[in-house]
Formats: C-alpha cells, structure tokens, sequence
C-alpha cells in the first residue's frame, strides 16, 4: 500500500511538461492532472455531497482557518473527522489558513512565533503558529493537509519578499516537527508550500530549502494575489524547473480555463479554487464556446442549453431563458445549477487534458479547445 501523499508519475508528455500521475491516499486515488473544488467551510457553497459524486469530484478542499472558527474542532472531533461531518467519505484537503490570515490585513499581526488575528466572525482574538495549524487540520483529519506560511502579498519589494519566503521555510521546518509527533502520517500527508513572490531567485531558494525538509509533495502558493497571468506564468516557469518529478505539484488557488491549460503544460498536476462557484453564483458560466453571464437580457428567449456540447444536469434539464429568469428572480435554484455546471466544465477539462497527455495531441487538442472557448459563437 502506497503511503497518504505519495505520487506515481504514469506518463510524461513528449511535447511539452504535462504528466499523468496518481495521488494516493487513505480514501481513495486521484488521477492527476486533477481539480479541485473548494469547500471553503466544508461545503462547496450551493451544492450536496450527493451531486458533488455524480459530478465525479476525486477531492475537494476545506478550509482550516474557517473550520477552526466555525463549527469549531470540538464539534468535528466528536462528529468523527470532517468526511464524517460532511458525508463525504473520499479525500480531501485542508488549506492551512494562511491565506484567508493574509486577506485580514489590518485585523492580523505576524510574527515569528505565529500570527495573532481577530476573527472576521465576531471579533474575537486568536493565535495561530505552525504548531497549532498543525493541531488544527490533524483533528480536522483532512488527507492531505497544508504547511502554515505567509502568504506574500503582491506587489511586494524584494526585501519583504525574502523575509516572508524565508519565515515560511522557518514555519515549514516546524511544521514537520510537529505533523511527525504522533502517527497522523500513517493516515495523511504534509504538503510543503514554495513562497518567494515574482522573485526567481527567492522562488529557488524556496523550492530548493523546502525538499531538504522534505514533503510528500509540493505546492506553490502567493499566486492569484493581484500579479498579471504573464507574472503567475513566470513564477511556474522558473520554480517548477527545481521540483522533483516523483512528487505532486500544486498550485493554490488557480482556477480559470486558460491558466488550467497553461500551467499543465508546464508540470502541475493539482489545482483549486473557488471561481467556478463564485462565479456560478454571479450568473457566469464557462462554456464550450466561452464564458456567458446569464443575466443578461439577451438570454431572456433563448431557449437552448447553456452549453450545447456538455451533459451535466443542468444542460440537459433546463434552458438559458429558464436560467437567466431564476437569476432575474433571485431564486437560490440559480445558484445551485450554474454552480454544478462551472464544476462539471471544470472536471470535464481535466478529463480532456488527460485524455491528450496519454495520446500525445496536447498542443492539437488545446488549440481546438481555444479555438471554440474565444469563437463567441
């Protein structure tokens, strides 16, 4: 039996980075390259458990930080763990909290220690170092569960940027200490977490110091914090060239359609985030043939499907009139529904990329994919 975290590369693309593998964990396997959907509180917003399996999700993410506040870690011990709690009895992940830390800004206070922060609940003061998010996600019980770091705000000088990087290689080492105390690695994983903003050099420094403290895999985060796509495609350029190719590689919290494609095809096989049900619930869906909000006007008469080309539930049961008057009416249905397609498009496209990986057409079928995504048709 493969150990929680491990990964097995199945095949490397002969034309470009892209690679098959497979994740294995306690609950399950996941064949990467593979998304994620965020359950940021233990439930992606709008959508069951149920519909989640029939969408056939391998993993999604809870966030620790929010879990902490909210039921809080009594109640989720006493439920059994989080799959438990959630009726989801596959893997999962936990998000250590940093980000969500980094978003409080004036409400946090970093130190080397840890963080002290007011809860965006009720006020409420806390500490969080890597001992405790450590404490945290193994109670939570998640399968593959985050290092706590600073997450480095952008746009930052490069003197910020070297001190973050180098506090969360501090915090990552003590991270380890803590996650080996007792045997919760027999059951999960610790994922290491590269920092060093836009700065190639503090982006290999990281990457570098974080396989000597050696993880199951690796993810790189201080993405998706206000930098340009051309930035975020530099930063994985000039850091995934020193990760090791017999472990995981994770970039936190990615999620459009064109940056899915374009870091695949540099080596990344995990992704997440939250856009396409964020999204779902502002009436945009992705599509075959590109994005549509459906509350426009023009959508009032059209009765067709939201996307011709997909099968989720959604396309084959209802119309983009019937859509865009749920939304119109503000009726929650609206949420759910554009919510399971963006998830189902999602999935869908890892499937199609697999697909081009195995056969080798990576480039052929992502062009054909763009050549619909921005026709507009």
């Amino acid at each position: 039996m493969q150990q929680c975290g491990a990964f097995t590369l199945i095949k490397q693309s002969s034309q470009c980075g892209a690679r098959l593998g497979k994740v294995y964990t306690t609950r399950g396997t996941i064949d990467t390259p593979v998304f994620m959907p965020v359950g940021t509180q233990g439930s992606v917003k709008s959508l069951s458990t149920e519909q989640l399996i029939e969408l056939r999700a391998q993993i999604i993410l809870a966030n620790s930080y929010h879990i902490y506040l909210r039921p809080g870690l009594d109640i989720i011990k006493k439920s059994g763990g989080i799959q438990k709690f959630n009726s989801w009895n596959r893997p999962m992940l936990t998000d250590s909290g940093g980000f969500q830390i980094f978003s409080l800004n004036g409400f946090r206070k970093i130190k080397e220690e840890g963080v002290e922060f007011k809860s965006h609940i009720d006020g409420s003061k806390h500490f969080i170092s890597p001992e405790i998010s450590m404490q945290i996600q193994k109670a939570i019980g998640a399968d593959i569960i985050m290092c706590f770091d600073e997450c480095t705000p952008y746009p930052a000088t490069y003197e910020y940027a070297k001190n973050s990087m180098q506090l969360s290689l501090k915090w990552a080492k003590r991270c380890k200490d803590e996650f080996y105390k007792d045997d919760a690695k027999n059951t999960q994983a610790l994922f290491g977490i590269i920092q060093g903003s836009v700065f190639e050099d503090l982006r290999k420094e990281s990457a570098l110091k974080m396989q000597n403290i050696d993880f199951a895999g690796y993810a790189i985060g201080g993405v998706s914090v206000g930098e340009t796509k051309e930035e975020m495609l530099k930063v994985i350029d000039f850091t995934i060239q020193y990760l090791p190719k017999n472990k995981a590689r994770y970039l936190m919290g990615v999620g459009m359609p064109e940056d899915i494609w374009e870091a695949i095809e540099r080596g990344i096989d995990m992704f997440d985030c939250v856009i396409p049900t964020r999204n779902g619930r502002n009436g945009q869906a992705f599509t075959t043939y590109g994005k549509v909000n459906i509350k426009n006007g023009e959508y009032k008469d059209k009765f067709e499907p939201l996307d011709p080309e997909c099968n989720c539930q959604t396309c084959r049961g209802y119309t983009k009139a019937y859509l865009n008057h749920l939304f119109k009416s503000q009726e929650i249905l609206a949420h759910t529904l554009l919510s399971l397609h963006n998830i189902h498009f999602m999935l869908k496209l890892t499937k199609i990329v697999q697909e081009a990986i195995q056969t080798d057409t990576f480039f052929k079928v992502k062009q054909e994919f763009f050549n619909k995504y921005y026709s507009k048709k």
